[in-house]
């Protein structure tokens, strides 16, 4: 293959081309620029009988050293940005046998069928058939940006990180997998702050986060490569300055008093790096943001309903 040679892309939503001199850089942009589904966590509507505290954690193990395998950390909105520790048992490898004799396992998930049955509700009832699984499974197979479902209004942006696959996502939160810190950078900026601050609901006065509502009808900028790498720098910087403090849950960094100084400036830098590829003055308020930010939807909006009345 001729390394000289360019190849072209077509950059999704811009109707602009860039050229690349080489195969993998046009991958490269094609990935970071792509925006993902965002999905809901796997939902266990178990009656609490699939999950476990540290110190039943401890206990159960001690028990029964062999269920280990079947032991995963699980996190909703809570744990993740407290930092708090909780177990829950994922049996999707487990096969009927080990369930049957093993009694912590038999007696839990006895109970899981116990509770589905007894719903009001046909489609829980029907899980019952499932009991040793949740009822409804999106777990990713990749690592993915874990994005709280409430987070609390006092905070000026709601804090998001990368998490293994093997950590359980409940329907507490929201799991995008693909996530580059080009993605991580938007949605942890100023801008995407704005956006939410005025259509997401509320828990109580808390920020209720939405795939639907919010992330989907947010436009995301029209960005060249450079912009992109630029994005990148930024969103790993915010990662770089966390890990600095890793005694600290997100409870602590995103405090608006005890944020740390590396931890503000990295945010500040990614939220100026937004706002250029917006083509937002760097003085611009959140009305402003909000504004334009509608502006862009409504355009996007004719243009969808343009391309499906066409089809018609």
């Amino acid at each position: 293959m001729n390394n000289n040679q360019c190849y072209i892309i077509e950059i999704p939503y811009s109707g602009r081309t860039y050229s690349f001199m080489r195969e993998e850089e046009a991958r490269w942009f094609q990935s970071r620029r792509a925006v993902y589904p965002m999905i809901m966590g796997s939902q266990p509507n178990d009656g609490g009988n699939l999950f476990m505290t540290p110190e039943e954690h401890d206990e159960v193990l001690k028990r029964e050293p062999s269920l280990a395998k079947f032991i995963r950390r699980v996190m909703g909105s809570e744990e993740f940005i407290n930092n708090k520790m909780r177990y829950c048992f994922w049996l999707v490898d487990a096969s009927p046998a080990e369930i049957k004799h093993s009694r912590i396992l038999y007696e839990r998930v006895s109970r899981v069928k116990e509770h589905r049955l007894a719903s009001r509700a046909e489609a829980t009832r029907k899980k019952a058939d499932t009991p040793s699984l949740f009822s409804v499974i999106r777990q990713p197979t990749t690592e993915y940006l874990f994005i709280p479902r409430v987070s609390s209004e006092r905070r000026g942006y709601i804090p998001m990180g990368y998490i293994p696959p093997e950590v359980i996502v409940t329907d507490a939160a929201f799991a995008l997998p693909y996530a580059t810190p080009y993605h991580l950078g938007i949605l942890s900026s100023v801008v995407h702050m704005a956006w939410t601050r005025v259509v997401c609901g509320r828990l109580k006065s808390d920020y209720r986060y939405s795939s639907t509502v919010v992330y989907n009808n947010f436009v995301w900028p029209e960005t060249d490569p450079y912009q992109v790498m630029k994005i990148e720098r930024t969103g790993r910087a915010i990662l770089e300055a966390r890990a600095n403090h890793p005694e600290s849950s997100y409870a602590d960094l995103y405090d608006e008093v005890s944020m740390p100084p590396d931890l503000r400036k990295a945010h500040q830098e990614n939220d100026a790096a937004v706002k250029e590829v917006y083509g937002f003055p760097k003085d611009i308020d959140e009305l402003g943001m909000v504004t334009h930010l509608m502006e862009l939807h409504g355009k996007v909006s004719a243009m969808v309903d343009g391309k499906k009345s066409r089809k018609r």
